[in-house]
């Protein structure tokens, strides 16, 4: 063989290497099962007879029995009142459940709408977290309730549960958003996100950061690393979706790679500790303002993503447990050889 041929041969080894490690699977396809069903706390909430203060007590002392641990945390968090104090919940309750000013009626109503069948929802968390045990058998998978929160609260977390807000799940054109969020925050309220919101949540919460050191690099590369395990959870799923962004957004992004990360080395924010560089990179805005009014927010957990996929690429050998283990963020970027 000359050496023009071995060159050939080199060439395309590697690249069947590279293509190999960037199509990596990490999951077996004989999983077992683990069913994830909703408690239709939403459902029994709304169904409540309010008509006179006899009706709505009775109603009431009906939740507490048959929702004895969600009940006193929904009534204690998202009305703000005392769980013994049901003189009072008898009169707010029906308030809640009937306002006009706020949207509540019409939005409860909507919400028994939009998610008048969940099996989708049921689907996608029971595949979600069948891979989580796999990679965690110790992790416990918590009871999961729907609810209404009165625009509160996407995703709520109580002792062995989580709860979804479905009311803030609605549709992006959902009329009532636009009394309370940001146009940018309406992207990821629609019922197809709630999986993905719901298992990144749960990571965090699960993984929690334990770097001793405050730089960007480091928050970066924590967040990035989660968002990366999520999308491996979700490897069904576009990139943008995972990211809770327009495929507008992160072809932008990807398009403008190479110029985004000269800009954040020049201006060495990796290294940075202030605040309000931390959150201007971390925090979730109508954009990045310390790369470019068109970059959307959370760049900094995106390129953190992109950093770990890379590392990832390079490292067949390293599975998902170990990468979520390493805390050695400064390792990660150099051995992830990542050069857009």
């Amino acid at each position: 063989m000359n050496m023009r041929n071995k060159y050939i041969l080199v060439l395309l080894c590697a690249f069947a290497l590279s293509a190999c490690q960037h199509g990596r699977t990490y999951f077996p396809e004989d999983l077992a099962k683990q069913e994830i069903e909703l408690v239709r706390f939403d459902k029994a909430l709304i169904d409540v007879q309010s008509d006179d203060a006899q009706s709505t007590k009775a109603s009431i002392r009906a939740l507490y029995d048959a929702y004895p641990v969600f009940m006193p945390l929904w009534v204690e968090d998202i009305l703000g009142i005392p769980s013994s104090d049901t003189a009072y919940l008898v009169q707010q309750l029906p308030l809640f459940l009937n306002d006009t000013t706020y949207g509540f009626k019409a939005t409860n109503a909507r919400e028994q709408e939009v998610f008048a069948d969940v099996s989708d929802i049921e689907k996608s968390l029971s595949r979600a977290f069948a891979r989580i045990l796999w990679l965690y058998p110790d992790a416990e998978v918590p009871l999961f309730y729907l609810f209404v929160s009165g625009f509160q609260t996407p995703v709520y977390f109580g002792e062995g549960l989580i709860g979804i807000g479905g009311d803030m799940y609605l549709g992006s054109d959902y009329e009532y958003y636009n009394r309370v969020v940001y146009d940018y925050q309406k992207q990821t309220m629609r019922k197809e996100c709630i999986p993905v919101d719901v298992v990144s949540a749960f990571l965090f919460r699960t993984l929690p950061y334990t770097s001793t050191k405050s730089r960007l690099l480091d928050q970066m590369m924590y967040r990035g690393k989660v968002m990366y395990l999520t999308a491996q959870i979700f490897d069904d799923l576009p990139g943008y979706e995972v990211m809770g962004w327009t495929k507008e957004q992160w072809e932008w992004c990807v398009q403008n790679e190479r110029a985004i990360w000269h800009l954040v080395m020049d201006k060495r924010d990796l290294f940075k500790t202030e605040s309000l560089v931390l959150t201007g990179y971390l925090n979730d805005g109508p954009f990045t303002s310390e790369v470019s009014q068109e970059a959307p927010g959370r760049l900094g957990i995106w390129l953190g993503w992109r950093i770990a996929e890379s590392y990832m690429e390079h490292h067949g050998e390293v599975s998902l447990q170990e990468l979520m283990e390493e805390g050695d963020a400064q390792k990660i970027l150099e051995e992830s050889y990542y050069k857009p």
